[in-house]
């Protein structure tokens, strides 16, 4: 019981490093895109198509930081579920 015990440990602490590092990592890309979009705002000699696509970049990047977030969450549930959480 004891090893099952800190299996669920190091995995609990696995998981939270991963939460914290990764809401860093949208704030930070959060803020950038602020930056980003203030600049871009104020950029007059920028073409649309250069805006649009700032613009689907910005969503793609979002699209991947989610599906990667979904993986990760599945993934840790299915060890919990695993190990018996």
């Amino acid at each position: 019981m004891e090893n099952k015990e800190l299996v669920k440990q190091m995995v609990n602490l696995q998981k939270t490093s991963f939460e914290n590092g990764f809401n860093m990592l949208v704030s930070l890309q959060d803020q950038m895109e602020k930056m980003v979009n203030t600049f871009v705002d104020q950029a007059p000699w920028l073409p649309a198509e250069g805006k649009k696509a700032l613009a689907n970049l910005t969503a793609t990047y979002k699209k991947g930081r989610e599906d990667l977030k979904k993986l990760v969450d599945d993934g840790y549930r299915k060890v919990e579920e695993y190990i018996g959480k």
